[in-house]
């Protein structure tokens, strides 16, 4: 994958420097014609120097010729560069110009030696070894034209030469060792640009990679951020925080010895007193790195005594999963809609539809909780069943033992009250867990309550009942108290039965 990647990045690296290349030549192309237009002032520059007596030997029609040439050279290479804006042709003339122009003033007895050197210098600015190989060709075969031309002047005006051919092969063999130890060195310096350019576009390239990719994660916490309340980048190796939310991004400097963030601090005031101490050890960032070794996140619910509740989490941004993160990110998230509709789908489930009572999913559970924590001393099991719901539903219907179910509910509900909860375990039975000391005197509550009690559709409604409580049976267990009041209430339904002078199985 990574050799992939690495492919990738040469490729693209390789295509970049041809582009730059091409962008360069256009570049290179427009600056070498301005010097031409510079190059216009060498003629009035020479004349002054003719004025002034330094230049004994040239003539001030030789001052126009050169003005008038380089402004006409110049308005060439425009023309074409116009026409063909990233090619080499325009560049090459403008370098072929000056070529003709330091080969024009040799032979009008201006003398120059290192000028020579000056155009395949300039070639180098196109980044390109065939480019600078051809133009120091040029400068090379120029260079001779012109030592050659100018030989008879120098055999006239110096003793050491001989014929003018002597003059020449002695003034070009130095020329000529010039011009290899320039062109040499001006190769390598071709080579170590290009190489540079190279390494720079290609840094280049994996700079404009790496911008994208944190321009992308920057978008993902920004879309992260709308979700959350509070988002908070802790950078662990920099002890610093900064939160996302925040439309001017800063850094804060977590202190040493500071177990909480800024943020964290700011909330502790609104936690329920209950929650501070679970919140408080929750967000301790001294133990969130090891808290978050192996994992990709740690998270807590908590209650705002302003919004309700929330979620905290820590959220592992870098770090191997089996080390300690170097970066987390830290978010709020306000649940509370979220946790009211879960609280209202357990009552639901737990809850009877009829009666709006607990259920026997909710009654076993609480039974099962007792058995794990154990029974108090004051904790009463009351059994409860309706009298003659069979009837009813015959003679009625079954809306009428629905409102005989719901008044039987509703006064074994009322007289529980605060003692504990009542729970609809079948048809027309009932349950409840209540704590208390005096059963009796619930039992004769709900006694009342029934006997007091008159439906639209039914005139009364009876319930058989029965308790067995832990002071009263000590040694039994929960299952067995069940059982006991059970019993109890059956003994409670005989009786009943027996007074009213009913068929206890026709009912």
């Amino acid at each position: 994958m990574k050799e992939k990647i690495l492919e990738t990045l040469v490729a693209d690296g390789a295509e970049d420097f041809e582009q730059f290349l091409h962008n360069n030549r256009n570049k290179v192309d427009i600056a070498l014609n301005r010097i031409l237009w510079y190059v216009i002032l060498v003629g009035p520059a020479i004349a002054l120097g003719i004025l002034a007596g330094v230049f004994k030997r040239t003539s001030y029609s030789a001052c126009v010729v050169i003005s008038v040439s380089m402004l006409i050279w110049a308005s060439v290479d425009k023309m074409i560069l116009k026409r063909m804006p990233h090619s080499f042709v325009p560049g090459i003339l403008a370098l072929g110009g000056m070529e003709l122009l330091i080969c024009f003033m040799n032979c009008s007895h201006i003398s120059i030696r290192l000028t020579w050197f000056l155009v395949p210098l300039l070639s180098l600015l196109f980044c390109d070894a065939k480019a600078y190989i051809g133009v120091s060709i040029l400068n090379y075969i120029v260079m001779g034209i012109s030592t050659w031309l100018e030989a008879t002047h120098y055999a006239e005006i110096r003793t050491d030469f001989a014929t003018p051919l002597g003059g020449f092969i002695n003034i070009f063999a130095g020329c000529t060792i010039e011009a290899l130890v320039m062109f040499a060195a001006g190769y390598a310096l071709e080579k170590a640009t290009n190489g540079y350019y190279r390494i720079m576009i290609g840094k280049y390239k994996e700079a404009q990679i790496q911008h994208e990719q944190v321009r992308e994660q920057l978008q993902i916490l920004e879309s992260m951020s709308e979700i959350y309340d509070f988002v908070n980048l802790i950078d662990f190796t920099e002890s610093t925080e900064m939160s996302l939310r925040e439309k001017n991004l800063r850094k804060l400097v977590i202190k040493k010895g500071q177990d909480h963030t800024h943020m964290t601090q700011g909330l502790r005031g609104q936690i329920v007193p209950d929650m501070v101490d679970d919140f408080w050890a929750f967000t301790d960032i001294t133990t969130v790195p090891k808290r978050l070794v192996n994992r990709r996140s740690i998270a807590g619910e908590f209650i705002n005594i302003h919004t309700g509740w929330f979620r905290a989490q820590y959220i592992r941004v870098k770090g191997e999963m089996n080390r300690r993160p170097d970066v987390v990110i830290y978010t709020i998230q306000n649940i509370d809609s979220d946790k009211r509709k879960e609280e209202h789908l357990i009552r639901i489930s737990m809850t009877d539809e009829l009666t709006r009572l607990f259920n026997r999913r909710c009654y076993e559970e609480d039974i099962a909780e007792i058995e794990k924590k154990g029974l108090g001393e004051n904790l009463a099991l009351i059994s409860a069943d309706v009298n003659g719901l069979k009837t009813v539903n015959d003679k009625m219907g079954h809306a009428a033992g629905d409102e005989l179910i719901i008044g039987a509910a509703t006064c074994l509900l009322s007289a529980i009250g605060a003692y504990g909860n009542a729970y609809r375990t079948g048809g027309d039975e009932f349950m409840a867990i209540v704590h208390t000391s005096d059963c009796e005197a619930i039992v004769r509550d709900i006694q009342n309550r029934t006997a007091a009690w008159h439906g639209a559709m039914v005139k009364g409604v009876s319930i058989s009942v029965g308790y067995a409580s832990h002071a009263d049976y000590p040694d039994a267990t929960i299952a067995e108290l069940e059982t006991i009041s059970d019993q109890r209430m059956y003994e409670d339904k005989d009786r009943y039965y027996q007074r009213s002078g009913k068929n206890r199985r026709q009912e």
